[in-house]
C-alpha cells in the first residue's frame, strides 16, 4: 500500500523530486569514481614488458618491513606492515650463478635498469631505460640491424626509438645517463617479439658499459629464470638457492611490479588518495544530500501537514518518506554509477598525465565501485529523507498545518546539534594547529571544512536573520524590492538557509583547497630562498646536474664552493621523509638551514641533520642515533649532527651526498649551489658547463625555484585535480538547492503579483534575495576557510598568516555568484509564467 502511494506520488511530483534525484545522480558518480581509484590502487595490475619471455623473475623485496608484539590480557597479537621503498631495491650479482645451477633452469639472465635518455631525440612520454645486452633474451629482443655492442662506446637502440630519431647502424647517439653524457655509435637496431614497448624506450650497452651506467657494483636489478624446454620449475626449489636472501620470486603480472616499482608504489598512493578523497567527497555528499531532502520536504509539508490531519499515523508518514527515498535514491544510485565508471577511468588518465601515477598501473574498475555508489546512494537517501521527516512526524497535526504556511520561529533540536557540531569543528581546528606533516594535517583540513559547514547547515535559520538584519541598509537602496527580499530572509530563514550551505561549502572547500597548497609553497620557497647563499645554480631540464658538470664549474676561476643536491626519500621506521644529499665539502658556505641546535661543522658520510619537524617526531638531539632505511632498503645508522628549522625548503632530513647518490636510481643533482667571488662572471659558468646538454645556469636569486621540488609540484596538481571534483559536485548541488528553492513559490509570486507587484519587481527582489545569498554565503564560506587555512598554516609553517591572494579568493566568490544569481533568476522567470489568477484558484 505504501509503496504504491509512494509510486504515485513521485509520477505526481517529478519536478519535486528532480533536484533530490540530480544530488543523489552526483553523490553516485563521484563515489563511483572515488572507488575507482582505491580499487586501482588495491587490485590495478603492473603488466610486464620487458620480461616477457621469463617466466620467473627473481628481484629483491621493494619494501621495508615492521613488526610489532603486543600482550594484552593474556594474548599475544602480532601486526605486520610493509610500505613500499622509494628507489629499486637491488640483489647480489652472485645469486644469478646460484640461481642457474638449480635443477631444470635452462639460464640465469642478470638484468641491469638504469636511466638512459637520448639527447636531441624529440620526445614522446616514454621513459628510456639502458640495460646490458645480455639481457635482450628477457622480451626477446633481436637484432633487425647492425650488430650487438662491444665496445663501451657501442649501443643498440630499439627500433621505436631508432624510427622517432633516425638513426641506423653507424650513427651517432648522445646519452645522458647517471654518469656525463657520452656519444655511442649506433651498432645496431633490435626488435621486440612482441613489436614495440609501450610504456618505456630501451637502449642496450655492452656488458662492462651498462654495469659502469648502472652504478651499483656488484648488483643486479634483477635476475630472469628461463626454464630448461619440457621442464616446469618447481618454485619451492627454486627458492632454496637465494634462502636468506631479501630476493623473491615473481610470476604473471608480478613480474610487472619489479619492471616498474613506481607502479607499484603508486598503488599505494592510490589507496591513500582514494580514501581520503572518497571520504571528504562521502561526508560532501551527505551534508547536501540531507540539504536537498529537507528542501524537498519543506515544499511538501502542506501535502504532509494533510494526511496527518485525515489520521495518517508519524509511523505511516515516515515509511512513506522512506520508500519515496528508496526509489529515488536507487534510481539516482543506478544511472549515477554508471556515470562514475567513465569519470573513474578520466581521473585516472588526467593522472598519467600529470606523472602523479605512471601509465603502466593498469586500471581495475569493476562491479565493486557501482555497488558501493549505489548502495551509499541509496542508504544515504533513506537516512536524508528519515532525518528530514523527523519534525514533521513529531509534532501535532495542527502544528503541521500551521508550519506549513509559517516557518516555526525556533527549533532547539536543530541549534542544540549545531553547537554540538560547531564545538567539534573548533577542536578539529585545535587539533589541526597541532599538526606539522601533511599527510596527518591534509585529511584533518577537509574534515574540519565540512564539520563547520554542517555546523552552519544547522544554525543556518538564525545566522541567516542576523544577516538579514545587517544587510537591512543595503537592500533598503533597492526600494520595495529590497524591502520584500529582506522580509523574505527573514520569514523564511529555513529555506533560505538550505540555499546559503552549499554556496558556502563551495566558497570554504575551493578556498581552502587553493590556499593550503599555496601556504606550503609559499613557506617552502621562503625558506629556500632564505637558506641559500650561493650566488649561482646549475640545473637540468634533463635527469639532473651530472656530478662532472659539478667538477668543471669548481675548476672556473673565483668560484669558492659548490655544492651537490640530490634528492630521495628515506623511511625511519615506517615513516616515510623528504631527504637531500648535499656534498659535505664546506656545505655551509652556499646552504644555510639555520641550525637551531647541534652544528654542521664536521658533517660527513656518517651524519644526519634533522628538521624540527622530525626532530619532535622521532625525540631527536645532536648527538643522538637514527637508524635510516635509504631508498633503495639500505639500512644505515646515522649520527645526529644539527637540527634545523627549515624543513619545508629542504626536507626533512639532509645526509652526506655520496650516501645518498649511491643509493638512487638517478644520482644526478637536483641542483648545484655555486658561490664565487668578484671574479667570478655568468659567462665563465656557462662556458664550463656548455659540454653538459641540458645544463642551464640560474641567475641569483633563482635557487629557490630549482631547489621547490617537483613532487610538492606534482601533489598538489593532483589534490587540486581530485578535490576539483568534490568542487564540481558542491556546486552542482548549490545549482540545484537555489533552483529548488525558487521554483516552488509558483503561489507566493502570483499573490505578490495580484497584490500589485509588477513582473520586473518580482525579478527584481529575486535578484536582491540572490545577492544577499551570495554575500551571506560568501562571509559564512570565508569564515570557514580562515579558520581553517589559519590552524593549518600554524602547524605546518609555525605562522598563523596563510598565503592567501585576492585574485584567486576573488574568482571563487565570482563563481559562487555566477552559479547563484542565474540559478535564482531563471527559475524565477519560468515561475512567473503562468497567469496569477489559474495559479491561486488552482491551489484553492
Amino acid at each position: 500500500m505504501l509503496m504504491r502511494l509512494a509510486l504515485r506520488t513521485l509520477q505526481a511530483r517529478r519536478t519535486g523530486f528532480l533536484g533530490a534525484f540530480v544530488a543523489l545522480f552526483c553523490a553516485a558518480a563521484l563515489v563511483t569514481a572515488c572507488g575507482g581509484l582505491l580499487e586501482t590502487g588495491l587490485r590495478g595490475t603492473v603488466a610486464t614488458e620487458r620480461y616477457a619471455a621469463a617466466p620467473l623473475v627473481v628481484a629483491a623485496d621493494q619494501n621495508v618491513h615492521q613488526t610489532t608484539v603486543k600482550h594484552k590480557k593474556g594474548k599475544t597479537k602480532v601486526k605486520h606492515k610493509a610500505k613500499p621503498l622509494a628507489e629499486r631495491a637491488w640483489l647480489p650479482a652472485a645469486l644469478t650463478a646460484r640461481i642457474a645451477r638449480v635443477p631444470g633452469v635452462a639460464a640465469a639472465v642478470p638484468e641491469l635498469t638504469f636511466p638512459a635518455a637520448p639527447v636531441g631525440v624529440p620526445a614522446t612520454g616514454r621513459t628510456a631505460y639502458g640495460h646490458s645486452w645480455e639481457s635482450a633474451r628477457l622480451t626477446p629482443f633481436t637484432l633487425s640491424a647492425g650488430s650487438a655492442p662491444k665496445a663501451p662506446t657501442d649501443v643498440v637502440v630499439d627500433r621505436e626509438l631508432a624510427a622517432r630519431a633516425h638513426l641506423k647502424p653507424g650513427d651517432h647517439l648522445t646519452v645522458q645517463s647517471t654518469a656525463a653524457p657520452r656519444t655511442y655509435r649506433v651498432s645496431g637496431i633490435a626488435t621486440a617479439a612482441g613489436g614495440d614497448l609501450a610504456d618505456q624506450t630501451s637502449l642496450f650497452f655492452s656488458p662492462a658499459e651498462a654495469e659502469r651506467l648502472a652504478a651499483h657494483p656488484g648488483q643486479v636489478a634483477a635476475i630472469g629464470v628461463l626454464p630448461a624446454s619440457g621442464r616446469v620449475l618447481d618454485p619451492d626449489v627454486l627458492r632454496t638457492a637465494f634462502a636468506g636472501t631479501t630476493a623473491q620470486l615473481h610470476s604473471g603480472d608480478g613480474r610487472g611490479s619489479v619492471e616498474f616499482p613506481d607502479a607499484a608504489r603508486a598503488r599505494v598512493q592510490l589507496v591513500s588518495m582514494g580514501g581520503a578523497i572518497g571520504g571528504t567527497a562521502l561526508l560532501v555528499a551527505v551534508l547536501v544530500v540531507v540539504g536537498t531532502f529537507a528542501l524537498s520536504l519543506r515544499q511538501r509539508y502542506r501535502e504532509l501537514a494533510l494526511l496527518r490531519a485525515v489520521a495518517a499515523t508519524a509511523r505511516q508518514l515516515r515509511r512513506l518518506v522512506g520508500r519515496e527515498a528508496l526509489l529515488v535514491g536507487a534510481a539516482a544510485g543506478v544511472l549515477g554509477s554508471l556515470a562514475g565508471l567513465p569519470l573513474a577511468h578520466w581521473l585516472l588518465g588526467r593522472f598519467v598525465a600529470m606523472g602523479t601515477i605512471p601509465d603502466t598501473l593498469r586500471p581495475a574498475v569493476g562491479f565493486v565501485p557501482v555497488a558501493a555508489g549505489v548502495l551509499t546512494t541509496t542508504a544515504g537517501a533513506w537516512a536524508a529523507a528519515r532525518i528530514s521527516a523527523r519534525r514533521i512526524t513529531r509534532i501535532t497535526p495542527a502544528q503541521a498545518l500551521a508550519e506549513a504556511v509559517l516557518e516555526p520561529r525556533r527549533s532547539g533540536g536543530r541549534t542544540v546539534a549545531g553547537l554540538v557540531l560547531l564545538a567539534g569543528g573548533g577542536a578539529l581546528v585545535g587539533v589541526l594547529s597541532a599538526l606539522d606533516t601533511e599527510p596527518a594535517a591534509t585529511p584533518v583540513t577537509f574534515l574540519a571544512v565540512v564539520v563547520l559547514a554542517a555546523a552552519v547547515s544547522l544554525l543556518g535559520p538564525a545566522l541567516v536573520r542576523a544577516g538579514a538584519a545587517l544587510l537591512a541598509g543595503p537592500l533598503r537602496l533597492a526600494r520595495f524590492p529590497g524591502v520584500l527580499a529582506r522580509r523574505n530572509l527573514r520569514g523564511n530563514a529555513v529555506r533560505t538557509a538550505a540555499a546559503v550551505t552549499p554556496l558556502a561549502l563551495l566558497v570554504a572547500m575551493a578556498s581552502t583547497v587553493l590556499f593550503t597548497q599555496s601556504t606550503l609553497g609559499q613557506a617552502a620557497h621562503r625558506q629556500a630562498a632564505a637558506g641559500t647563499h650561493g650566488d649561482w645554480t646549475l640545473v637540468s631540464d634533463g635527469l639532473g646536474v651530472p656530478g662532472a658538470a659539478a667538477d668543471a664549474v669548481r675548476k672556473v676561476p673565483g668560484v669558492t664552493a659548490v655544492t651537490e643536491v640530490v634528492r630521495t626519500t628515506v623511511r625511519v621506521g615506517l615513516d616515510k621523509y623528504p631527504a637531500q644529499g648535499v656534498t659535505s665539502a664546506a656545505p655551509t658556505r652556499t646552504w644555510d638551514p639555520d641550525v637551531v641546535s647541534g652544528t654542521l661543522a664536521h658533517f660527513g658520510d656518517g651524519s644526519v641533520a634533522v628538521s624540527e619537524t622530525a626532530a619532535r617526531a622521532r625525540g631527536l638531539r645532536p648527538g643522538d642515533t637514527l637508524p635510516v632505511t635509504l631508498g633503495d632498503g639500505t639500512r644505515v645508522t646515522l649520527t645526529v649532527a644539527a637540527v634545523y628549522a627549515r624543513g619545508l625548503g629542504f626536507g626533512d632530513l639532509t645526509l652526506a651526498h655520496d650516501v645518498v647518490a649511491r643509493h638512487v636510481d638517478d644520482p644526478l643533482a637536483a641542483a648545484v649551489l655555486v658561490r664565487g667571488d668578484a671574479r667570478t662572471e655568468a659567462a665563465a659558468l656557462t662556458a664550463a658547463v656548455r659540454a653538459f646538454p641540458g645544463v642551464r645556469v640560474l641567475a641569483p636569486g633563482r635557487a629557490a625555484d630549482a631547489l621547490t621540488t617537483r613532487v610538492r609540484r606534482s601533489n598538489a596538481e593532483a589534490q587540486f585535480l581530485a578535490m576539483g571534483l568534490v568542487l564540481v559536485f558542491t556546486a552542482i548541488a548549490a545549482v540545484n538547492t537555489l533552483a529548488m528553492s525558487t521554483a516552488e513559490r509558483v503561489r507566493e509570486f502570483a499573490r505578490l503579483r495580484l497584490a500589485g507587484a509588477g513582473r520586473r519587481q518580482v525579478l527584481r527582489m529575486l535578484a536582491c534575495e540572490g545577492a544577499a545569498v551570495v554575500v551571506l554565503a560568501a562571509a559564512l564560506g570565508s569564515a570557514i576557510a580562515l579558520a581553517v587555512l589559519t590552524a593549518f598554516s600554524t602547524g605546518m609553517t609555525g605562522s598563523p598568516a596563510p598565503a592567501f591572494r585576492a585574485l584567486p579568493y576573488g574568482g571563487v566568490v565570482a563563481l559562487a555568484a555566477v552559479l547563484a544569481l542565474p540559478a535564482v533568476a531563471l527559475p524565477g522567470r519560468v515561475a512567473l509564467r503562468p497567469r496569477p489568477v489559474e495559479v491561486v484558484t488552482a491551489a484553492e
